[in-house]
């Protein structure tokens, strides 16, 4: 009986938990901004980015990109697609100030699918 009663209480406890569990906007706009300002962006765009290349400084990291295409063409990185992924992370950025974490969370989509896949 006991078991009855407290299964609800766990499963309600449980989903109101999901939203702090999900990675927030700010925490996806660090992470993406680290990768627009790397050595592999400034690859792609020909430019060093503002104080310098950052890195992952992740123990997962590759010392360089891995040889050969992109399996999906559509990844490819161009300058142009750096570019646009910055002012789009500008925009979501201002989102974010200002609380819409849902369409914060749909511009940053956009500025991974225009950032493509760096070096």
């Amino acid at each position: 009986m006991r078991i009855a009663l407290s299964l609800p209480v766990a499963l309600a406890a449980l989903v109101a938990a999901g939203p702090a569990l999900a990675v927030t906007c700010k925490d996806d706009i660090a992470a993406v901004e680290r990768r627009l300002n790397s050595a592999g962006a400034e690859q792609v765009t020909g430019k060093e980015p503002p104080g310098g290349p950052t890195s992952s400084n992740s123990p997962k990291a590759l010392d360089k990109p891995p040889a050969g295409a992109p399996s999906d063409p559509a990844t490819k990185p161009t300058k142009a697609g750096v570019e646009e992924a910055r002012t789009l992370l500008a925009k979501a950025k201002e989102q974010d100030k200002a609380g819409q974490e849902t369409v914060c969370q749909d511009t940053m989509t956009k500025v991974k699918e225009k950032a493509g896949a760096l070096p």
